[in-house]
């Protein structure tokens, strides 16, 4: 039996308030409950599904003897926290920035994307054996949260760290990686960014050649490809191309909020056609732009002065790319420190704009299970990589998503598969396909 978890309830009051979507499901009515018996039965809920989050970036230095996710640390996902909110699963990323398509350029990719692999096997081997392990399939994951411990997954953010060398695929697949995006913020070496949309620069019209044959070598292996940062075209050369089905591991749709990193209602239709799933994504700018941007204001101006008593100087995002890896994750580290300081100085102001939060995120899950079908979406937080909202700030807020959804309708078997259901159905589908593959050749 599944070991009950602990749930925080803070701001469930509030949450309670948000307008509620009645679903055609004798089950999943709640008009006639109180706020007490909708809170408990999202609790059951929760504590019987598994909760899976496909996108929690790290940092290594976190990943030490001393400094480690045992603990509870600012970041936003820690084993603490996880326990706190009720999340089983998460997909820590294995993340490498863009930088220059030369061979030194790949060299440092892949000593980055290694140290990550290497901090995250450290984590479950050596840190916390007896409360995380690492999962690379779907019957895994089931077996490790019956036993009451943590799940780690990994997923690879920018194909970029593969270079101009295809058995890095295989080697990024044997150490655990079961999702990949082949590019990030900037034209990888194996396609096109979304970014291209901002100045109408592209690289390769979609996928380069070398882009063709590690797609072509995912679905051998058995690796889920990640269409969340790639250009329009790019994802259409994939599916194109693919035998398996695809995810877009962080994305939300594109009718709701006018941004490149989110689905247009083609891409949507396109996810559904293919059989894959849309991990919708709660980052505040890809969910609700009004709001984000009345906000944003306020946040910006009081990180900056945070950060100015910290010695340390706000950037701009145009700055921030422009910087090196090691001052990036310098200021990131910043961040880190800033971000708990003003949450805490928002929480004692009167009359702020209203943050985007939980209420919005589901909007989006809402939209998009109406448009493609409750099979082909599910749920991710980008949590330590600038995702988190009003309500789910960081993992120990976890079941507040759930309620939201209980709120709306949602039957118990559509939140399961909302939570984990669809992407382990599709990480089931492209290990079949991997096989077969494998049998053919």
């Amino acid at each position: 039996m599944k070991i009950l978890k602990p749930i925080v309830l803070s701001s469930l009051l509030v949450l309670l308030f948000h307008s509620c979507k009645e679903r055609n499901n004798e089950d999943s009515n709640t008009s006639e409950m109180t706020q007490e018996q909708i809170i408990s039965k999202a609790k059951a809920i929760h504590e019987r599904v598994i909760t899976l989050d496909t996108h929690c970036d790290i940092n290594i230095k976190n990943f030490t003897d001393s400094i480690n996710y045992t603990q509870d640390l600012e970041s936003q996902v820690t084993l603490p926290k996880m326990k706190a909110g009720g999340l089983d699963v998460a997909w820590f990323i294995v993340y490498t920035g863009q930088d220059s398509l030369t061979e030194t350029g790949f060299k440092k990719a892949y000593k980055n994307a290694m140290s990550k692999f290497e901090a995250i096997h450290k984590l479950t081997n050596e840190i916390a054996p007896d409360q995380i392990e690492l999962a690379t399939s779907s019957n895994d994951v089931r077996r490790i949260v019956e036993s009451g411990k943590k799940v780690a997954m990994i997923g690879i953010e920018n194909g970029y760290p593969v270079g101009t060398d295809l058995n890095n695929v295989k080697k990024f697949y044997d150490l655990g990686g079961r999702y990949m995006s082949l590019s990030h913020n900037g034209h990888s070496q194996l396609c096109d960014s979304n970014t291209g949309e901002a100045d109408g620069i592209w690289l390769h019209n979609g996928l380069s050649e070398l882009g063709k044959q590690v797609v072509t070598e995912m679905n051998r292996v058995g690796m889920m490809i990640d269409v969340s940062h790639p250009s329009k075209e790019a994802m259409r050369q994939m599916i194109q191309l693919s035998k398996a089905p695809i995810i877009a591991s962080h994305s939300s749709a594109r009718e709701l909020c006018d941004h490149s990193r989110n689905l247009d209602d083609e891409q949507l239709q396109w996810m559904k056609d293919n059989g894959g799933v849309v991990q919708t994504v709660a980052f505040t700018s890809y969910l609700n732009t009004e709001k984000f941007e009345k906000r944003v204001e306020i946040e910006v101006e009081i990180a900056k002065k945070i950060l100015d008593s910290l010695g340390v100087t706000w950037h701009e995002r145009e700055e921030i790319k422009k910087m090196s890896a090691a001052e990036r994750e310098t200021y990131f580290s910043h961040l880190g420190k800033m971000v708990p300081i003003r949450k805490a100085k928002l929480a004692k102001m009167d009359n702020l704009p209203p943050a985007v939060d939980v209420s919005d995120f589901v909007d989006h899950i809402d939209y998009m299970v109406e448009n493609i079908g409750i099979d082909h979406v599910g749920i991710s937080s980008d949590f330590d990589g600038g995702g988190g909202i009003e309500g789910w700030s960081d993992a120990s807020e976890t079941f507040n998503v759930t309620l939201e959804l209980v709120k709306r309708g949602y039957s118990e078997k559509e939140i399961e598969q909302l939570w984990s259901g669809n992407l382990l159905r599709v990480l089931d589908e492209v290990e079949a396909v991997a096989e077969q593959l494998q049998t053919e050749s």
